[in-house]
This record gives C-alpha cells, structure tokens and sequence, in this order.
C-alpha cells in the first residue's frame, strides 16, 4: 500500500521552517538549502514542493497573511468600536515575537518585490488585505469618510511597523502612537 502524503500539510510545515530561518537568521539567509536543513529534509525533496527560493518565499508569505486572516476572524470582538479596532490591528502588528516574526516575513517583500515580478504579487497582496482589513474598520470608525481614513489607518500600522522592525520604535510606543490616532479618529 502506498504511503498516502498530505502535500498541504507538508507545504505548510516548509512554511513554518521559512518563517524560523528568518526570524533567526534575516530573510537574506532563506535559501533552498537553509530551509532543508531546519525542516529536517533534503534539498531535493524541499524542491518536489518548490522549483525556487522565490516560491517557496511567497508561499510562506501567503501562509501568513491567511494565519493573519483567520486569527482575526476567530478572535472575539471586544465591546467598543474603538477596543475592537486596536485588538484587531494589534493582531497585525509585532508586539510580541511571533507577530514581529509574522511582520518580518510579510515586510520583507518590500524589497523582495522590486526584482522579482511573483514576489510583488504576494506584496501587493499584502498591501490589498491590509488595505481591505483597514477600510472595513474605518467604515466603523467615520462611516462618512472611510476611504481617507482606511488609507491613513493602513500608513499609520505600516509605518509604525516599519519602525519597530527597524529598531526605531518599541512594541509599547508602536502601541502608543495606534492608540494616539485612535483617541483623535474617536474624540
């Protein structure tokens, strides 16, 4: 009888072991080699799955953006239009490691994606789901001028994400400046 593989599973299991190697090692050391080594496979089975470092990157993005979805979609939504926005917006952004890995991944094919058309198809589909995500919430925010307020909600959490990968902010004063913007939209 033939062993039955779960091609899914397996994909996302290489997923995960991308999101450790950058999270340890920077997105610059994801090679179809290093990914091997820290899933515990060969190189040639890791290309059974994935041709390329490239796809194998943009799967592992997409996985996040869809942890990212459904994390959201599960949470219970606190009372308060303004809680219920800052917990779901802190879901996105790194304020613990596991969301900073999370950022990582996701941030870092900004600069991935200026060389490689299939990489700025993932960016832009960050950027699209992250818009998405900050217009439905706007919408609750200032239902008469959601659109302007989406596009500066979406610059601000980017922004500030930014900054604290980068090392410029702390998770706490990220926190602090969504919390500003959030007392202004709802003073």
């Amino acid at each position: 009888m033939p062993k039955i593989v779960d091609h899914d599973a397996r994909r996302r299991e290489l997923a995960a072991a991308v999101g450790r190697v950058i999270a340890r090692d920077g997105v610059a050391d994801v090679s179809i080699r290093s990914v091997a080594a820290e899933s515990g496979w060969s190189s040639g089975a890791l290309r059974h799955y994935f041709a390329t470092r490239g796809e194998l990157l943009a799967f592992a993005c997409e996985q996040v953006i869809d942890q990212v979805t459904e994390r959201i979609r599960a949470m219970p939504v606190p009372d308060g239009v303004r809680a219920g926005v800052r917990a779901i917006l802190l879901e996105t952004m790194p304020v613990d490691e596991r969301r900073r890995a999370e950022s990582t991944i996701a941030f870092s094919f900004l600069a991935l994606g200026l060389g490689d058309p299939a990489l700025a198809r993932v960016q832009r589909l960050h950027f699209t789901r992250m818009y998405e995500l900050c217009l439905s919430l706007a919408a609750h925010l200032t239902p008469g001028d959601a659109e302007t307020t989406a596009r500066r909600l979406h610059a601000l959490v980017d922004g500030v994400t930014v900054h604290v990968l980068a090392g410029h902010l702390t998770p706490d004063e990220m926190t602090a400046r969504l919390d500003d913007y959030l007392d202004e939209l709802t003073a």
